[in-house]
């Protein structure tokens, strides 16, 4: 999709359903006795501090993607000390299982799971970093008047967070030792899940895009009708799970695939009637106000369900009304034109939408974590004498350590923003 050059003032009129982020324990990264030199204790240390920094940046309302970039790149440049071998063999760092984590799931409440193992904190963190990007999307999308370069912001930052996830998937999840529980995070459900979501959001913003800048409604019904598969995958891809857990997340899916449909079968109805179907483009929009109907009820049931996630009444949303509004008008000069021009028979069944966008789809942006901290050199891994770890082994945490949820800034919608923020 090109972006030309021009002021973006209209409303940006997306919702998104959010999860909470994952919290985790406190990790001291304290190793007396067996961190022996003062070049091993200081790296000790920097990842304790850039661990506590990283986890207040996911809940700083200021936090932008430079800022989380940065924090990032230091903490997991660090953390790769424990995880990499130095000299580029495939044996494994001899410090992966120092240290246990424990992490709870976005889906399963303060339930956590705990892993003596590197790469479990890697790909946990890895994750909450994959959220923080999509909440900030929302939180951008939630403003009453955003800019061109700001609805940029949005659809870079879902596809970003999309590559994150993919890249956890495929590279990292599948070194883990300990198999992954199901209906936990970093099971292949739930990330496809958010891969696939992280997608179709982003084209949200492409098809608001399309429309303001008047493109052809062929091209956005092909657009829409491609969200709407996305969603209806994504929500597939969840219908094994729990609906304990995941049944208001399904719930958002749902809504979103008729909400699509109903986009799609509106502007396929725009597409016929330039091309003089004016029935077929009169049954169009009747199939795409059943679409909207359908919305409209999940709307109502996804208020009503309880579960982890942001609780809002979307169908008083501005980006549902306007949808609302331009099926009612359209529909009625259809029939307004059929009735003095073109006298055609309305057919029976509703057009079959075989709709393939050439442009706008969009793909996740690829990701890899940093390279190695230069203050792991052969001397401080070698300083880390695992002989020297007490028997009683400090690092396991106590049965009753409490895993506190971490505090999302309350962030409420703007007046008749259309946006719903976590």
């Amino acid at each position: 999709m090109i972006w030309r050059k021009q002021h973006y003032r209209k409303k940006m009129t997306h919702w998104f359903h959010r999860n909470p982020l994952k919290a985790t324990a406190p990790v001291s990264f304290n190793f007396y006795g067996v961190a022996t030199t003062p070049a091993a204790t200081k790296v000790c240390n920097d990842l304790r501090l850039s661990r506590t920094r990283l986890l207040e940046l996911f809940t700083d309302s200021s936090c932008n993607p430079e800022m989380l970039k940065n924090a990032t790149d230091l903490y997991f440049s660090l953390l790769q000390g424990f995880i990499l071998s130095l000299d580029d063999s495939s044996q494994e760092c001899k410090l992966r299982y120092i240290q246990n984590f424990k992490w709870t799931d976005t889906l399963q409440g303060q339930v956590p799971s705990a892993q003596q193992d590197a790469v479990f904190e890697l790909v946990s963190m890895g994750f909450n970093v994959a959220l923080w990007y999509t909440k900030y999307a929302s939180r951008l999308a939630g403003k009453e008047d955003i800019t061109e370069d700001e609805a940029k912001d949005v659809h870079r930052s879902l596809k970003i967070a999309a590559g994150i996830f993919k890249h956890l998937k495929e590279s990292h999840i599948p070194k883990l030792i300990t198999p992954v529980e199901k209906g936990r995070d970093l099971e292949a459900r739930l990330i496809d899940s958010y891969i696939i979501q992280c997608q179709a959001e982003a084209q949200e913003v492409t098809i608001a895009r399309a429309i303001e800048l008047k493109h052809n409604p062929g091209l956005i019904a092909a657009l829409a009708y491609e969200t709407a598969n996305f969603y209806q995958k994504a929500d597939q891809t969840l219908s094994s799970l729990d609906p304990t857990y995941a049944g208001k997340w399904r719930k958002y899916l749902n809504l979103k695939t008729c909400f699509y449909m109903a986009y799609a079968y509106c502007y396929h109805g725009q597409t016929l009637l330039a091309s003089d179907k004016c029935g077929e483009a009169i049954r169009s929009l009747q199939e795409s106000e059943k679409f909207f109907a359908k919305a409209e009820a999940l709307c109502k049931e996804y208020g009503e369900t309880k579960g982890p996630g942001t609780t809002a009444k979307p169908s008083g949303h501005l980006f549902f009304r306007k949808l609302g509004s331009l099926i009612k008008n359209t529909l009625e000069k259809c029939q307004r034109e059929n009735g003095f021009i073109y006298f055609q028979k309305v057919p029976a069944e509703a057009p079959q939408l075989e709709l393939k966008a050439n442009y706008g789809l969009v793909e996740p942006v690829p990701f890899e974590f940093p390279a190695l901290n230069a203050h792991w050199t052969p001397e401080t891994l070698a300083a880390f004498d695992l002989t020297k770890r007490p028997k009683d082994d400090t690092a396991k945490p106590k049965p009753d350590e409490e895993v506190k949820p971490l505090k999302e800034p309350d962030i409420k919608p703007q007046k008749d923003s259309g946006c719903q923020i976590s």
